[in-house]
């Protein structure tokens, strides 16, 4: 939903992931006493439990009230994983030491605004307007509230119920009800007896229904129906229950020698899942980069996809499938904006929402100074390579050709025509140069002493982009003819373009500083030297210098610093041996023995004021320097969990971290990579495993159980089919067929050198 709010002396529009209705209120009190508030009470013990396999939190709390009764009660509630449209909220209540009167309120409210991000209150957060509230027979209140400007209506519905347990058995309680209603808001009331030492327990099942849904007539009607039809806590429990544990069966990682980092990962899987999930396939849905769980970036799609898609892709390849459809739905408007800035071909935008326009702010406000500064960070153009990237890998893992031919092709062939458009010839250097865009590190906006934003000749952004327009050649040729010809005609693509294709893809300019290091930008290696260790005294944790020097009325422009990875996503994304063809491609020496300087330059001018960037840092690292990488590998690990970046993760997790991290244990580790059809390994652990286990779909019709340890590998295939896989490892190239076995003898790893697959296996 879209808001306006006068910023500065100017109307600011901002595109939100609304807050809906709060379905989860259920209060009590006891014989008419105050109602139960945590702060009220003298609490004696509390204890909240994430149950990862089932999906299911569990709250218990015991306390002693004002008049010395002591009271304990348990909570139970899940989010149906089978069925998106249903909840449930169970509360038993144990008198321990009284009898009596125990009133219960059970509500839904409708007034909630977006208020969760302190730095956001100051634009407008009310995004519903209430529309009818309303009770459906004696245990069943409903709402429905509407989005202000896009018009979706949203209703839920909740039927609650109380249960009396005695001796093993549970009894319906028939309550007299009252209904307390207001604008967008509405409770029933009842009462209950309490005795001592027997437990009652309130059942609430709640639905929700937009008028987004389909195969509904209207939303209200829609919830009022589901809700009257659904099983009571504990049947609904148990469907949700075994889908988890069915999904845990497709999603295992299993890894030994360290718990903590075992348990973690496995959060970040959870969250992963109760973001998209099998639920998502079909929906008009992107991955927001703070997953559902929060307000910040207003749940808008940025590039953290990058992030997420890998590990999916052999996981589950038609959720990956739905999720780039996202992309394709968007690409006539990525047309558009390419037009609108005088370019061929799609032009993404940074942060993209419900239609695809540029949802980047104009504004953004510096919480440490207070004041609202221009937005440049739309020109990251190389959202782009991540979309493009994400087709190629998702066509890799899945030789979905299909899915190319009729999707993916036109997305990536228009993008390729992007980065040929934008790229302009230097007659003098004889080179092909991208200008002023931004790339991943995000502190630079432009050049000292200037006000017009962006900055030439981003190694990142040129290199992936050369490597963009490669992958679209190399597609039209691995096309069926007649496809081929087909959106040739359609898209006006002719041999002409397909040349200055490999024109470009050939001359792109690429920079480098006096002792060989890529640069990240131009002029990069002119800018002044960060005097970290005096900030670091200073402020103590730097991660946001942006914000730290802005409110010293200076710019991260004049200094060699970056928040997060740039000239080193190169390592992340691409092998070494991909890295030296497009370098090879282009004219220049790739050196090998340069890689290992480039990563400690760029490490020490780094402040990982992203989460994202020690998920980099840790894989490029991971078989070059193995203590190092650990290290940034619990960083990343524990990032959300114990909101490293100074109160963040209330604002919402950074699902693109968690999912990279994840994806690190999945290919890094296992050494993972697919070239010419074939599935190589190449695995490493870290001295901290002792052996990892998964499973992984590969071309849709293989399911591969990879079991490794620090000495051994074991594939074992399964497939409906009775077709070969093709394993290999090293030299040694195996074919499997439906139950076989592999063991693979590993190499011990004998020193801490460079190989050629030191980076991306």
């Amino acid at each position: 939903n879209r808001l306006v709010t006068e910023i500065a002396g100017r109307p600011i529009e901002n595109e939100d992931l609304v807050n809906l209705p709060n379905w989860l209120p259920l209060t009590f009190r006891i014989e008419g006493g105050a109602w139960f508030a945590l702060d009220q009470v003298e609490v004696l013990d509390y204890q909240q439990v994430l149950d990862l396999r089932k999906g299911v939190l569990t709250r218990a709390v015991r306390f002693r009230d004002g008049e010395g009764r002591h009271t304990r009660f348990t909570q139970r509630r899940f989010v149906h994983l089978a069925d998106p449209h249903l909840a449930g909220l169970e509360t038993s209540f144990v008198a321990e030491d009284w009898s009596g009167r125990l009133d219960v309120r059970s509500a839904l409210d409708g007034t909630v605004t977006n208020w969760g991000v302190p730095r956001y209150r100051k634009l407008n957060g009310d995004h519903l307007a209430a529309l009818e509230t309303g009770t459906a027979g004696e245990d069943v209140i409903w709402l429905q509230v509407e989005t202000r400007q896009s018009r979706i209506r949203v209703a839920e519905a909740a039927r609650t119920r109380v249960y009396r347990h005695q001796a093993g058995e549970r009894e319906a309680v028939t309550v007299e009800r009252s209904v307390d209603a207001e604008a967008g808001f509405i409770a029933h009331q009842f009462s209950v007896g309490m005795e001592h030492g027997h437990a009652v327990s309130v059942e609430k099942i709640v639905t929700l229904f937009t008028s987004r849904d389909r195969a509904i007539s209207e939303s209200g009607l829609a919830a009022r129906e589901r809700v009257r039809h659904a099983g009571g806590f504990e049947d609904l429990l148990a469907s949700h229950v075994r889908t988890w544990e069915l999904t845990w069966q497709r999603f295992l990682l299993s890894i030994e020698g360290h718990d903590r980092a075992a348990l973690v990962l496995n959060l970040h899987i959870f969250h992963l899942l109760v973001t998209v999930s099998d639920n998502t396939i079909g929906l008009d849905a992107g991955v927001p980069a703070r997953g559902l769980h929060g307000e910040a970036y207003r749940g808008h799609i940025f590039w953290d996809e990058l992030f997420i898609f890998p590990f999916l892709n052999l996981r589950d390849p038609e959720l990956t499938r739905s999720l780039l459809l996202y992309r394709y739905r968007r690409l006539p408007r990525a047309r558009l904006a390419a037009a609108k800035e005088g370019y061929a071909g799609a032009m993404y935008p940074w942060q993209s929402g419900s239609t695809g326009r540029e949802e980047s702010q104009l504004l953004h406000l510096n919480p440490k100074s207070g004041r609202w500064l221009p937005d440049a960070s739309h020109l990251q153009r190389h959202i782009n390579i991540a979309i493009a990237y994400n087709v190629w890998q998702y066509f890799q893992v899945t030789g979905d050709m299909d899915f190319m031919a009729s999707y993916g092709a036109e997305m990536l062939l228009e993008i390729a025509r992007f980065w040929s458009s934008i790229s302009t010839w230097n007659p003098e250097l004889e080179r092909y140069e991208i200008l002023k865009v931004m790339g991943p590190d995000e502190y630079h906006e432009g050049y000292p002493d200037t006000e017009m934003p962006g900055l030439d000749n981003n190694s990142y952004t040129n290199l992936m982009a050369v490597w963009v327009m490669c992958r679209a050649l190399e597609l039209l040729d691995a096309l069926p003819l007649q496809t081929r010809r087909d959106l040739e005609q359609r898209f006006l693509l002719s041999a002409e373009e397909q040349r200055r294709w490999a024109d470009v893809s050939r001359r792109m300019r690429v920079v480098f500083h006096a002792d060989g290091i890529i640069s990240q930008f131009e002029g990069y290696e002119d800018l002044a030297e960060f005097d970290w260790e005096g900030y670091r005294e200073r402020y103590g944790d730097i991660q946001r210098l942006d914000r730290i020097l802005e409110a010293e009325g200076e710019s991260p422009n004049r200094y060699k610093l970056s928040k997060q990875a740039d000239v080193l996503m190169l390592f992340y994304l691409l092998s070494a041996e991909e890295l030296e063809s497009l370098f090879n491609r282009l004219g220049y020496e790739f050196d090998h023995e340069l890689i290992p300087s480039t990563i400690d330059y760029y490490l020490e001018r780094t402040s990982h004021g992203s989460t994202l960037s020690r998920v980099v840092h840790s894989w490029v690292l991971a078989r070059s320097d193995r203590v190092r990488s650990w290290d940034f590998f619990k960083d990343a690990l524990e990032s959300d969990i114990s909101d490293i970046q100074g109160g963040t993760t209330a604002e919402g997790i950074h699902l693109g971290a968690m999912a990279g991290i994840v994806d690190l244990v999945q290919r890094s580790y296992t050494g993972l990579e697919i070239r010419g059809g074939v599935l190589y390994l190449n695995p490493l652990l870290p001295e901290e495993l002792t052996s990892l286990e998964c499973e992984i779909r590969f071309r849709e019709i293989w399911r591969l159980r990879l079991h490794v340890s620090t000495d051994r590998m074991v594939v074992t295939a399964s497939s409906a089919i009775d077709g070969p896989v093709t394993v290999g490892y090293r030299d040694k190239v195996v074919d499997l067929r439906k139950g076989d076995s592999y063991e693979f003898d590993l190499e011990r790893w004998a020193d801490s050198t460079v190989d050629s697959a030191a980076f991306h296996t």
